[in-house]
């Protein structure tokens, strides 16, 4: 077909969007305390699950399992990181992980890096490094270490699930499935609310669910089995960028020149890696 490039490069824009979006209404929900993370998590899954329940296409099963935990454990760092996070430093953090992840997977399976791959890592690495510096989150406060722990574990589950909706033959009925094993998964997170969410907090997790993350995921499991693994590595990449643009836009915050320098060094750097010899 003539228009497949065309609408996979669609696909892949609409995909970077919601990936985008997640983190921008993650970040607006959790922290004015419009919802803790717990609740965040298990409303967000569960809206996902509801909106794709009419694609489940069979009844989920044990092959599903690797799917399912990855998303759980993607969805539960991701919110505790954005705690405290913003939502461009966040994203840049989550998606330099992702992309390591992904790397690695294409390592071990014989993608071997070139000398300016292992440059471009080394660079990408010095900008996060750089965004994880004191004083790096604006006003002298720095980036907790627990949360960038945190989103960089989200990273790494959110490189897995990747990979594993690559190999996916159903993209939408297999998303249905993860989401709906996920789901419970967290439910132990309610453990750690102390407080009731607001309806606006809700609202926010719904939307981050059934749009930007059930659909949004649905699109990118299409997208990911046209491209090649370095390709959908690289494509992610926009992401960071969007997710700063809408946070100074949409959630006026801070653009200081180590967000700016750091994550120039961090797409830049994974550029590298991911360029072929």
């Amino acid at each position: 077909m003539k228009n497949g490039p065309l609408l996979t490069a669609l696909l892949a824009a609409l995909a970077i969007l919601a990936f985008a979006g997640n983190s921008l209404l993650a970040r607006a929900a959790l922290a004015d305390g419009a919802i803790e993370a717990g609740a965040f998590s298990a409303i967000r899954l569960a809206a996902g699950a509801l909106v794709l329940l009419p694609f489940l296409g069979r009844r989920p099963s044990f092959k599903d399992a690797p799917g399912a935990l990855a998303l759980a454990v993607y969805v539960a760092g991701f919110s505790l990181a954005y705690l405290s996070l913003g939502a461009a430093i966040g994203a840049m953090i989550l998606f330099a992980c992702v992309q390591v992840t992904i790397i690695t997977v294409g390592y071990v399976r014989g993608e071997g890096l070139s000398v300016m791959g292992w440059i471009g890592l080394m660079i990408a690495i010095g900008g996060l490094v750089l965004l994880l510096a004191p004083g790096s989150q604006g006003a002298g406060e720095p980036v907790g270490l627990g949360a960038a722990v945190m989103m960089g574990v989200a990273g790494i589950a959110w490189g897995a699930y990747t990979v594993i909706g690559r190999g996916s033959g159903d993209a939408t009925g297999s998303t249905a499935r993860n989401f709906l094993l996920a789901a419970p998964l967290v439910l132990p997170m309610l453990l750690l609310d102390s407080a009731v969410p607001s309806w606006h907090g809700v609202m926010l997790a719904v939307i981050a669910g059934a749009l930007t993350s059930g659909l949004g995921y649905v699109i990118w499991y299409k997208v990911t089995p046209r491209l090649g693994l370095a390709t959908v590595a690289s494509v992610q990449l926009a992401t960071p960028v969007v997710a700063a643009i809408g946070g100074v836009l949409v959630l006026s915050e801070p653009l200081d020149w180590r967000l700016i320098v750091g994550g120039a060094l961090i797409v830049g750097g994974i550029v590298l890696t991911i360029r072929k010899p």
